[in-house]
């Protein structure tokens, strides 16, 4: 379990006074947060972004604060949302394949496995005081029926259980359901249409609506709220609806952002108009970072090297803003590390819920940070793990990789490139290179492209060594991996036959049963 500490002390006696508020009869605070989907740090207009597109989201960080060391827990979809809902790493929470070595899997439709019926889940916590929780958007953390959201805590869902990927042709594979609560009511590409040609579709402004209305149903019914927002326009194929298709100096990829951050700004003032802003917790962030092998529809990770996919710091730095009108100071800017798993427990922690204690949790409470804009945790570290690997640690300024990768000689010959245009020779290697008795540090202050590592002749590197070696040490020592659930694939598992499909006459015959093991590439 994680040690006792004086930053505990802080944590224990916000809580109480959390719960002391509770108690009185006053509502425990709602939470919204916003995870968009291979969104780059450099995407914002506030952490450089020429164009500077994200009038809102810029807003949000002037009237909140901004983390500018924020990771997400795997440079993947589907671990980095387990790793945010769980709290815990995807090598514990069982998101993580060992079906090669440092491999990066996730959820497409013939994946077997999903979130696991042993992990507890923010919303099934957030029962406890009383929350009603709903998802807007993507899932991502299985597909069939057990791994589903309505059987992990949440009480509504509008959105679906995969990428946005097809279409498909009904007979080799389905288009991805749409998920009304625990019935489909259509599938991309059919009732939900995406024009792959023109880039335009309306799945944000529904996804905004329903935001919307959750928001306004659960205040004028009085009762807390989690809404766990996650569209993912931003994930190729992008799109944007009519108003906003065309309109960014940035291309297809730009209309994606320019229409998630106008929604941000609707949920924002409906807050505010509603009178509970300053009663709602609200963070803005992203799974992991842009996807640069999409070219003209992936993003910008800013000074940072490498997109989604690898354990540089553009893989897995996120762009983060919290906000909350009348308990985190306008305009802060805290450079403390934090992480995707954080907001599980800080979340707890602004709930009046005091986190499980009967496992392992990865994330930190960050109340110390955004309410007093404290330094207290500035010597925790952050790992990057790429599957049963870990890749790199973080420790205040350095990062030491253990492990370097980015994509295999077989892929790159093929035009598939994780780091277009930035090739460092010794540290962006083809080739699963071993650096374990001589790890590549680097100075990110001074670095944060990562292009060169410290002499391995200098005091510098010798001190750092020193400093992070028994953290690893303690860390691998003290790891039980959970039970790896993205090993196996079966296309008689796809979306078929979903609940719901009987109504819509919409239900296919599946293939027989004949599962393998996944196949993960990256």
């Amino acid at each position: 379990m994680v040690a006792f500490t004086s930053n505990h002390l802080v944590c224990t006696i916000i809580i109480c006074f959390l719960l002391a508020n509770i108690a009185s009869g006053a509502m425990p605070p709602n939470i919204i947060i916003m995870l968009m989907d291979d969104m780059g740090w450099g995407d914002l207009g506030v952490l450089g972004q020429p164009s500077k597109e994200t009038p809102n989201l810029d807003a949000m960080a002037a009237q909140g604060m901004l983390l500018p060391n924020f990771y997400t827990a795997n440079p993947l979809c589907s671990p980095s949302r387990a790793a945010l809902l769980t709290g815990r790493l995807p090598v514990r929470n069982g998101f993580y394949t060992t079906n090669a070595h440092a491999r990066n899997a996730y959820t497409p439709q013939e994946i077997v496995g999903g979130i696991s019926g042993d992990e507890i889940l923010l919303p099934e916590m957030l029962k406890k005081r009383g929350y009603v929780s709903k998802i807007v958007g993507k899932w991502h953390l299985g597909h069939r029926p057990q791994h589903l959201p309505l059987k992990h805590g949440f009480d509504e869902w509008f959105g679906a259980p995969n990428c946005h990927f097809g279409p498909y042709n009904s007979t080799d594979r389905p288009n991805i359901p749409v998920y009304n609560n625990s019935e489909m009511i259509g599938r991309y590409y059919e009732e939900f249409k995406i024009n792959r040609d023109t880039a335009e579709s309306n799945l944000t402004q529904i996804y905004l609506r329903e935001g919307l209305d959750f928001i306004l149903r659960l205040t004028q019914a009085q009762k807390p709220f989690f809404l766990y927002w996650t569209p993912d326009a931003t994930h190729g194929p992008v799109y944007a609806s009519k108003n906003f298709n065309g309109k960014s100096q940035r291309g297809r990829y730009g209309d994606a952002v320019m229409e998630l951050d106008y929604s941000v700004g609707q949920i924002l003032a409906l807050l505010k108009s509603l009178g509970i802003d300053n009663n709602t917790f609200v963070f803005f962030t992203s799974d992991n970072g842009a996807a640069l092998i999409s070219g003209p529809e992936g993003g910008s990770n800013g000074p940072f090297l490498c997109g989604k996919e690898t354990t540089f710091e553009g893989g897995m730095r996120e762009p983060a803003i919290a906000y909350w009108p009348g308990h985190i100071k306008e305009g802060a800017v805290n450079f403390q590390l934090s992480t995707v798993m954080d907001l599980f427990t800080t979340s707890l922690a602004i709930a009046g819920i005091n986190p499980p204690n009967d496992r392992m949790l990865d994330g930190l409470d960050l109340t110390p940070v955004l309410l007093n804009n404290s330094d207290s945790l500035k010597n925790r570290p952050v790992y990057f793990y790429r599957g049963n690997e870990l890749m790199a640690v973080r420790l205040g300024q350095y990062k030491a990789h253990y492990w370097t990768w980015s994509n295999s000689w077989e892929q790159f010959k093929t035009g598939i490139d994780f780091c277009p245009g930035q090739e460092v020779p010794g540290v962006t290697t083809h080739n699963q290179t071993n650096h374990s008795l001589q790890p590549l540090i680097f100075h990110l202050g001074r670095d944060p492209g990562e292009k060169y590592p410290i002499s391995v002749l200098s005091k510098e590197y010798l001190d750092v060594l020193k400093a992070i070696t028994p953290i690893v040490q303690k860390h691998q020592r003290e790891l039980i991996p959970g039970v790896p659930q993205l090993n196996m694939c079966d296309r008689a598992v796809m979306n078929w036959a979903p609940e719901g499909c009987k109504k819509l006459g919409k239900c296919l015959k599946p293939p027989e049963s004949n599962p393998w093991k996944c196949v993960w590439p990256h």
